[in-house]
C-alpha cells in the first residue's frame, strides 16, 4: 500500500535495481523450488493461537440515525474536503456528529496519536452515536492501537466503516472485543450506485444468505466482453469460516504484535493500492513464512489497483499463483474489495462461504442486530 490515498508516495528504502535483477534470475513456480519450499502443503503450523472472543453485534443502520467521523490515519490536505465526506454522509441519509480533532493535521497524520485515538474512544463512548465511519486512509493508524479503550468499546458496539490504512483499526477491534467491522467505503469519497447499493445491502439490509464483493452487472452485446471485473479462480473448492483480512500492507504490519489477527479457521480477504508485483510477494510471502497460508480455509484476493512496474517483473497474477495456487484450499481472485469506485463492504468477522469454483463469496449470517 504506497499511499493509501495520501498524496505522496512511500519510497521502499531498497535497491530496486539490484532486486528486479535477482528476479529476473529467479523462476517463479516453473522451477519447482519454490513450490517444493512451500510449507502450506503440510497443513501443520507451530504458532500457538489465543482464544476467539465471542462475536459481538452492532445495530442496523436506520434513515435519520446519527453517524461519527473520525480521521484515524492522513486528513486531507483542506478543510472543503472534509466537509465533503460530511455532505456524502448526509446524502445517505444520517446525521453527522464530527469527532474533536477532526479538522486536526499533524504532518502526514491528522492531529496526534493521542487526539486520533481519543476521537475514536468518544465516538464509541457517546450514547448519541449509531455508528463510525472513518473519513480517510493514509498512514498511521497502527500508532494508535495501544491507546484505544477496548473494554468500552466492547460495552458499546457500532458500526466501524473504512478500509485502506484502517485496516489495522478493524481487525485489531475484532480481535480484542469480538466486534464485526465493515472493510468498505469511507466518507471522503463519492459513492457509485453499486456502492451505495452494498451499503444499503450490507449496513442497512438483513437478508442472508447475500453475495459480498459481486462484480457489477456488465451489460453483454456482440462484440464485447467483461474487462475490467473478472474473477480469476486459481483453486476450486468450498470453504466456510469467519473473514479476517483487508489492505495487505497493514496485514503485514500488524505481523508479530500484539495486534496480529486470529487467522486459524478464517477466510482471508487481501487488496492494495499502488504496489510493484515484486512487494507484493515479498508481502504475500512474509504470510506463507509466518504460517497463515497454513492456518486460513481460503483466501480472497480482491483489486490490486495502481500496479507500479518500472521494469522487468512478474504480474501481480504470476505473483499470486506461485504463492497460492499450490494451495489445497480455495483461492480467488477479482472481487469489488479494495481501492475501487465500486467498491462492496466486507464484515470482519462476519460467517461465510467461498466457492472456488463459482468465484463467488456468500455471507451466511446476519452481522448486525435490529
Amino acid at each position: 500500500m504506497t499511499h493509501c490515498g495520501l498524496y505522496g508516495k512511500r519510497e521502499s528504502g531498497m535497491n530496486r535495481r539490484n532486486l528486479l535483477k535477482a528476479l529476473a534470475l529467479v523462476p517463479l513456480a516453473s522451477s519447482g523450488a519454490m513450490v517444493a519450499a512451500n510449507p502450506a502443503t503440510s497443513r501443520e503450523t507451530s504458532r500457538v493461537t489465543s482464544s476467539v472472543k465471542k462475536p459481538r453485534y452492532a445495530k442496523r443502520l436506520q434513515p435519520g440515525m446519527t453517524v461519527g467521523l473520525v480521521a484515524p490515519a492522513g486528513n486531507s490536505p483542506e478543510d472543503q474536503h472534509i466537509d465533503f465526506g460530511v455532505d456524502i454522509i448526509k446524502s445517505l441519509g444520517f446525521e453527522v456528529k464530527l469527532g474533536s480533532h477532526l479538522y486536526q493535521r499533524h504532518q502526514y497524520l491528522a492531529g496526534t496519536d493521542a487526539q486520533r485515538a481519543a476521537d475514536i474512544n468518544a465516538m464509541f463512548k457517546d450514547p448519541d452515536v449509531d455508528a463510525i465511519i472513518c473519513t480517510r486512509g493514509g498512514f498511521g493508524t497502527p500508532r494508535l492501537l495501544p491507546l484505544l479503550d477496548y473494554e468500552a468499546i466492547a460495552r458499546n458496539p457500532k458500526i466501524l466503516l473504512g478500509y485502506s490504512d484502517i485496516t489495522a483499526l478493524l481487525n485489531a477491534i475484532h480481535l480484542r472485543t469480538g466486534l464485526i467491522t465493515f472493510h468498505g467505503p469511507m466518507a471522503g469519497q463519492a459513492y457509485s450506485d453499486y456502492t451505495v447499493a452494498e451499503f444499503d445491502r450490507i449496513l442497512m439490509g438483513a437478508e442472508v444468505p447475500t453475495p459480498l464483493g459481486a462484480p457489477p452487472p456488465f451489460a453483454q452485446r456482440r462484440g464485447s466482453a467483461e474487462r475490467a471485473n473478472r474473477i480469476t479462480r486459481f483453486v476450486g473448492g468450498r470453504a466456510r469460516g469467519p473473514l479476517v483480512g483487508g489492505n495487505l500492507t497493514l496485514l503485514c504490519t500488524l505481523m508479530g504484535t500484539p495486534f496480529m489477527p486470529e487467522f486459524r479457521g478464517k477466510l482471508l480477504f487481501l487488496e492494495d493500492i499502488g504496489e510493484s508485483p515484486y512487494r507484493v510477494d515479498r508481502m504475500l510471502t512474509q504470510l506463507w513464512l509466518a504460517g497463515v497460508f497454513e492456518q486460513v480455509v481460503g483466501v480472497v484476493f480482491g483489486k490490486f489497483t495502481d500496479v507500479v512496474i518500472d521494469g522487468p517483473s512478474f504480474s501481480i497474477e504470476a505473483v499470486i499463483r506461485d504463492r497460492c495456487a499450490t494451495l489445497t484450499i480455495p483461492v480467488v481472485r477479482g472481487l469489488m474489495i479494495g481501492h475501487v469506485d465500486d467498491q462492496s463492504i466486507i464484515p470482519v468477522g462476519g460467517m461465510a462461504e467461498l466457492d472456488g469454483d463459482a468465484g463467488t463469496l456468500t455471507l451466511l449470517e446476519p452481522v448486525l442486530r435490529a
